[in-house]
């Protein structure tokens, strides 16, 4: 296949089985598996207790969970600094798709060597958790980019949230594998690492026998590949001033980022932390359980959506969002608020991530520059969680408290709600 038809049911298939494949690394690696892992390792425990969660890196000690915020945030600030370029390059060339596998194979093969991490070589061990992070949102900056050219605006919140379910389903069932292995027959936890490589890179061919590379917006002339690039997203830049909705949302878009991708990457290293009694087999049954309510609320939404639009909608999951910071701040302290809790969260991150993709794709200009203009709305989201994770360790690190951490999430979600409000009406997204 080397052009697109919009609105093909295997092509679009192909394409949300992407999800299905790389949601084995935000569920297993970011945020259930190997956070616990990462706090047993890299904490002193006598007798079942937490002696000590500090640690050394370069001769500077931090807490532990700190550190692994501040990793994270570089990863993303990496990935904003190189993802411009590298989109205006995709889109030059037409080379969507290779793009897509480097990140991709970059990413599954950083989670395997997960396998190795040992706290006494920890500054080589954090590079695999940061590689393993650049790989799977370079990826997405790429695949994000073919959902305007395989379906129809008036099917991208359905074919959105397609693609977050068979996520949420996918990395769900991964999960629950490799648990039974732990549990069940004594598996090393580090094995699992080696099967979310695996199950990235293995289901990631069905999508890529299927999607084209991408159409070429222009013909690359001689000279600087990566002076095309810039020059790619000043271009991108120029049209999005002059759209004055877009603008809008992507400031909003940008605000709320900051909360939203925090919130999951550090759930269970705050439960582990700030929740008494929580045992470890417990706190994966919330993980999971996020993991299928996520599955509803991505077409709860999008149902919803199609009645009152998508802004009104966005901001319906924004008000949710600060209903539960403010809640699990204040009141969530035992396990059974922490599942309370944890089935809120579930139900308004599918939403919000499946809404928020499909809305950017429908407020896009007519273009053949889509992994440009994708570019824009994955360094924003970057960028935010980068402000996210930074504010989020560097709070704990001065008062000694993940929960303390919450209130600038909770300032993060109502500015973005505020912003959400000023954003013009239109036909698509009202």
């Amino acid at each position: 296949m080397n052009t697109f038809q919009k609105g093909d049911k295997k092509l679009i298939n192909a394409w949300t089985f992407y999800d299905w494949a790389n949601s084995s690394y935000p569920l297993v690696i970011s945020t259930a598996i190997f956070p616990i892992f990462y706090e047993k390792v890299t904490s002193t425990i006598v007798d079942g207790k937490v002696i000590s969660d500090k640690v050394s890196l370069f001769g500077v000690e931090f807490i532990n969970s700190e550190i692994y915020s501040y990793v994270v945030a570089l990863s993303f600030i990496i990935v904003s600094i190189f993802s411009p370029i590298l989109s205006g390059i995709a889109d030059f060339s037409g080379s969507k798709k290779r793009f897509m596998q480097f990140f991709c194979y970059l990413g599954s093969i950083s989670c395997a060597s997960l396998y190795f991490f040992n706290k006494d070589y920890l500054g080589l061990s954090m590079l695999s958790i940061l590689f393993a992070s650049i790989g799977f949102w370079g990826s997405l900056v790429f695949y994000n980019a073919y959902l305007p050219e395989i379906a129809e605006p008036a099917d991208h919140d359905k074919v959105s949230a397609k693609g977050f379910g068979m996520g949420y389903f996918g990395g769900a069932i991964l999960l629950i594998i490799n648990l039974i292995l732990i549990k069940g027959f004594g598996m090393n936890a580090r094995f699992s690492f080696i099967s979310v490589a695996l199950w990235w890179i293995g289901f990631a061919q069905i999508t890529f026998a299927r999607l084209p590379n991408g159409t070429k917006s222009n013909v690359l002339s001689q000279g600087n590949v990566i002076f095309k690039g810039f020059k790619e997203l000043w271009k991108v830049w120029n049209e999005l001033k002059h759209i004055k909705q877009l603008k809008r949302y992507l400031i909003a878009f940008f605000i709320y980022s900051m909360g939203v991708q925090t919130v999951m990457l550090m759930a269970v290293l705050f439960a582990k932390k700030e929740i008494a009694g929580l045992e470890d087999a417990n706190l994966i049954t919330s993980v999971l359980l996020i993991q299928f309510v996520g599955i509803l609320g991505s077409f709860l939404f999008s149902r919803i959506s199609n009645k009152i639009g998508n802004i009104k909608t966005l901001g319906l999951t924004l008000f949710i969002w600060i209903a539960i910071c403010i809640g699990t701040y204040a009141f969530v302290f035992t396990p059974n608020a922490f599942y309370v809790i944890a089935c809120s969260v579930g139900l308004v991150m599918g939403g919000i991530q499946s809404l928020s993709r499909s809305t950017y794709s429908k407020l896009l200009p007519e273009t053949t520059d889509n992994a440009s203009f994708f570019s824009f709305y994955d360094v924003c989201e970057k960028v935010g969680i980068v402000i996210g994770m930074l504010s989020f360790g560097f709070i704990e690190g001065v008062t000694g408290s993940m929960r303390n951490s919450i209130l600038a999430l909770i300032i993060f979600f109502i500015l973005g709600f505020v912003v959400l409000l000023t954003i013009p009406k239109s036909k698509n997204v009202s």
